[in-house]
């Protein structure tokens, strides 16, 4: 193979292998067996005249070399899915996939309707929601979408801040009448707390229970936002609930709103290099909308 023989489709098999790190992962996105894989690769390394991965057992690694060649073959991806939306004429009926990266609660409290509405009215629209409380790498397009809660503050990235919201400390009604009347902070202490899990909270600001001033962790933890809440509507202990989730839940009451009153704020993150891709500028304006007027949020 010659450089001047290079086409876009050997650059879209080394974005799968830098993201994948194995033939196999990268194979079955491409649609590709692993060794077909491999001799895609070694072709291209040929072509190019150096080496883009370390091979070892453990997969394949960028070289110094693969990793100068990611932002310019990040730049073709995106420049062939514009094109391919223009010529096709898609620009009023969306088509392909746009993979959002959420944690649980957003996923499952404030996204629902908003991808099934855009999906209704583009036939060949997909909506992928991966809804896991970390964080998503956006140069590995583990995700085309993102809701943080911090702004990320490196990378070629675009931040939109969406909206603020409250959190509350939240208690079954029945719980809550058996421990109450609470006059401060110290009277929940004979109740079992729910949280996070301190070592795996992906982002500062969910860092709530160290604000209760009581030792060591909740009685109860877990990574994951709607297993607390099911903690809580089981009346096993208190738990701090974004007010969004914690209203479309009749059986809980707040708890002590003027002792512990929290604001924090979600955000939209995109890769700069996504700016001309019809299909992801639809699902982030919608995103928005749908978030800020569930969260009651003015626009801005």
């Amino acid at each position: 193979m010659q450089k001047n023989g290079l086409r876009w489709d050997d650059f879209r098999v080394f974005l799968a292998v830098a993201r994948q790190a194995r033939l196999l992962a990268a194979g079955k996105v491409l649609g590709l067996d692993p060794a077909t894989v491999g001799r895609r690769i070694t072709a291209l390394e040929e072509a190019i005249g150096t080496r883009l991965f370390d091979r070892s057992p453990q997969g394949y690694a960028l070289t110094e070399a693969g990793r100068a060649l990611i932002s310019h073959a990040q730049s073709m991806e995106s420049l062939a899915s514009v094109a391919s939306e223009e010529v096709g004429g898609q620009s009023e009926h969306l088509s392909g996939v746009v993979r959002i990266g959420a944690p649980d609660g957003v996923s499952n409290y404030l996204l629902t309707a908003a991808c099934e509405s855009l999906t209704r009215d583009n036939p060949n629209l997909k909506v992928q929601v991966v809804a896991l409380p970390r964080l998503f790498s956006l140069s590995k397009r583990e995700a085309d979408l993102t809701i943080t809660l911090s702004p990320p503050t490196a990378g070629r990235l675009t931040v939109r801040k969406i909206a603020d919201y409250r959190l509350y400390i939240y208690a079954r009604q029945d719980l809550a009448a058996a421990h109450g009347p609470f006059r401060s902070l110290d009277d929940l202490e004979p109740m079992r707390g729910i949280g996070y899990i301190s070592d795996m909270i992906f982002d500062k600001d969910l860092d709530y229970y160290a604000l209760l001033s009581r030792g060591g962790e909740p009685a109860l933890t877990s990574n994951s936002l709607i297993m607390q809440l099911r903690w809580c509507l089981n009346g096993a202990g208190f738990c701090i609930l974004p007010e969004f989730v914690a209203r479309e839940h009749e059986e809980l009451q707040r708890i002590l709103p003027d002792d512990l009153r929290l604001t924090r704020s979600f955000y939209l993150v995109r890769h700069q290099d996504d700016a001309r891709v019809a299909r992801i500028n639809r699902m982030a304006d919608v995103i928005v909308d749908w978030m800020r007027a569930s969260l009651d949020a003015p626009s801005v």
